[in-house]
This record gives structure tokens, sequence and C-alpha cells, in this order.
């Protein structure tokens, strides 16, 4: 039986990226293998995954002009223009330009209810 597959859009954060630059130095100095590297990186995926999913509890508010709007693959993808964010009552962060990619909450395997 194969192992489910997670996301991989948390390898383009600032940690995954990290992590995935000190595993290519680590294979290219010979420190590991590169099976153990994406054993590692689907380990990640799968942890940011779950921990989003059961300990993240914030709501987040936000106002701005939908600029570009896409749907592909089960993946929807937002570019909103001069976007207010509003975190639970704290002040509000403006931004010029965001991108939002939206996935399926569904875990791995899990059927669409009816």
């Amino acid at each position: 039986m194969s192992s489910p597959v997670y996301y991989e859009l948390y390898r383009k954060s600032s940690i995954g990226q990290s992590l995935i630059d000190t595993l290519d130095e680590f294979v290219n100095d010979g420190r590991i293998e590169p099976q153990l590297a994406m054993k590692v990186i689907s380990s990640f995926d799968k942890a940011v995954a779950e921990v989003l999913a059961d300990r993240v509890k914030q709501k987040l508010n936000f106002k701005g002009h939908l600029d570009t709007y896409r749907f592909c693959d089960d993946v929807w993808t937002f570019l909103i223009k001069d976007v207010t964010f509003k975190l639970d009552n704290q002040n509000a962060i403006h931004a010029e330009k965001v991108k939002i990619v939206s996935c399926s909450a569904r875990k791995p395997g899990e059927q669409q209810e009816k």
C-alpha cells in the first residue's frame, strides 16, 4: 500500500527553502544519500500539513481587490491587490500584492462528503 501524498507548497516557505538548501549541501558533500534527503522533505510536508490542521486556531479577515483567480487540479490561486489584513482584534496590516493558494482540507485518501 502506498503512503499518503501531502501538498508540497510549504517547501517554498522560508523554512522549507532553508531545509532544502541544507539537504542539498549535505547530499553534495556526501554526508547523506539523496534518498534520505527525499524522505526528510516528505516528512516535512506531512509535519507542516498536520501541525497547521491541528494547532492553528486563529482567524484572519482580509479585504482587497481581486486581480486574478485560477482553479486548476483542485487548487485555487488568488492574486489580490491593495490588501488589508485583520487578525482577531489587532491592528490592520496592509500589503500591495498578495498571492493566496488554497488547497483541499481533506486528508489524502478521504472521500468528499455528498
